[in-house]
């Protein structure tokens, strides 16, 4: 794969769940399958009823295609036409991360804001994006795209966009913006990229506006591809200034942004090749929590 013209990664990539997808049909190896009665008790639909001839889709329209059938039959027997067994990986081939081994991984994502000039590969980008588009999503609704920008010249427009937005909120003395004053002069007088950090990639997550849980299904996405691009020698940051200024409708940003159609932004990182190491791993404050 590599990037269009337009730095877009279609949402080909993601199966999106609509009444006009072809309907679904399940199938069963009868000599395998023993009647457990699993592919019933995991469907989130409870649509699959497990009948003397065996497991039978009762509401094939209500079907999210999210193959936990599929994944939970220990025979094998279970099919699915838009989640094919062939598809699936099998779990027991692979290693168990032990409780410290994947505490100490999450402990481990840092904020990057140091990037080295070097341009990333494309290539380890869309490693990053297609890990990412695993994420869950509600209802299995997925129907996230990626927006990634790597022109320069772009990305610098991008950060004098946002410092133009910062500098009109702070004139209309919208409060919680006045503390970024002190940020924006550093800005005018240095020229120190401060929204996008001399990152040499922004990533956009996108989604159809009309998708009402389309923003969360976005951030989860944007959510493992932080997690995961330390995994291909990159790092990530949230660009917060970024997104402040798109969820704002700022015209001059969304213009120069030019989304396709329909598409509306769920959130943004930073991404790039981190400068420096960290050596280790911070703290963070106590647990709060409360179990009732």
């Amino acid at each position: 794969m590599e990037l269009k013209q337009a730095n877009l990664i279609s949402s080909n990539m993601f199966q999106e769940v609509s009444s006009t997808m072809e309907r679904v049909k399940i199938k069963v190896d009868l000599e395998k399958c023993t009647r457990c009665g699993l592919c019933a008790e995991v469907c989130p639909s409870s649509i699959i009823q497990v009948r003397e001839q065996g497991p039978t889709l009762i509401w094939d329209k209500a079907c999210i295609r999210c193959g936990h059938c599929v994944a939970i039959c220990p025979q094998g027997a279970m099919d699915h036409t838009a989640n094919p067994l062939t598809g699936q990986v099998d779990v027991s081939q692979l290693p168990n991360v032990d409780a410290a081994t994947a505490e100490r991984f999450l402990r481990s994502r840092r904020s990057i804001r140091s990037y080295k000039a070097d341009a990333v590969p494309h290539r380890d980008i869309l490693k990053v994006l297609d890990v990412a588009r695993f994420a869950p999503s509600g209802g299995n609704s997925q129907g996230v795209s990626f927006l990634v920008l790597t022109d320069r010249v772009i990305l610098k427009k991008i950060t004098e966009n946002v410092i133009e937005w910062l500098e009109e909120q702070i004139r209309q003395e919208v409060v919680w913006v006045k503390s970024y004053a002190g940020i924006v002069k550093i800005y005018r007088d240095t020229g120190y990229d401060i929204v996008l950090r001399g990152a040499p990639n922004l990533v956009l997550a996108l989604y159809d506006s009309r998708n009402p849980i389309g923003r969360d299904n976005g951030r989860y996405a944007l959510t493992y591809a932080e997690l995961y691009a330390p995994s291909a020698g990159l790092g990530s940051c949230w660009a917060g200034f970024f997104e402040m200024a798109a969820f704002a409708n700022y015209q001059p940003l969304l213009a120069l942004l030019d989304l396709p159609a329909g598409q509306a932004i769920a959130g943004a990182i930073m991404m790039g090749v981190p400068k420096y190491r960290y050596q280790r791993l911070v703290d963070r404050n106590p647990l709060n929590a409360v179990i009732r």
